[in-house]
């Protein structure tokens, strides 16, 4: 059996932040053949079109090569302001400018997990916008929007809800299925 691999983003660079740790329960949830490695944004500078102009930063370069070589990517994001946080945006923005943009044809999941009753609604809804524009291919079901988050994981960053932990481990299962079913 071929080994499959997920590229897990959080769009949070807090230590206790609760998508990352939504990506970790994801990451032990994996099946027989299956890795999942979690990226960090934390390299990559702010976007500045002079920058780019000078060439694209080696943080910005490394990400995209995971992000191609990934089977799918999975993606974690808080919502700030009722919208996609600042740093996830601004790393999709530079991969956006990557001569083959890696997002293109990408299978792809999105959950989020915040402290607020819509869990990230707002934050995915507009990031579903986004790579539609970028040619990704997202998961549509099931949908992860989890509220709450503070009840949800304990004070290191696990999982104590049960039903949470089910949905996201179905939500890795549809991502490797889906990602099989766009290869053939």
């Amino acid at each position: 059996m071929r080994h499959f691999s997920i590229l897990g983003i959080s769009g949070s660079l807090r230590a206790a932040s609760y998508n990352t740790a939504a990506l970790r329960v994801a990451q032990e949830s994996v099946g027989e053949g299956v890795h999942m490695t979690i990226a960090d944004l934390s390299a990559i500078p702010l976007y500045n079109d002079d920058v780019r102009l000078e060439g694209l930063p080696l943080s910005v370069l490394s990400l995209g090569e995971q992000i191609a070589s990934a089977d799918a990517v999975m993606i974690a994001t808080p919502e700030y302001n009722y919208s996609i946080p600042g740093v996830l945006k601004n790393a999709i923005d530079w991969l956006s400018k990557i001569e083959k943009q890696p997002f293109d044809g990408k299978p792809m999941a999105i959950l989020g997990a915040s402290m607020g009753p819509w869990g990230t609604a707002r934050s995915q809804y507009d990031l579903r916008k986004v790579f539609v524009f970028l040619n990704a291919h997202l998961l549509n079901h099931p949908e992860i929007m989890i509220a709450s988050a503070h009840a949800r994981f304990d004070a290191e960053g696990n999982m104590t809800d049960e039903k949470t932990h089910e949905m996201i481990a179905a939500q890795v299962a549809a991502l490797q299925e889906w990602a099989m079913r766009l290869r053939d």
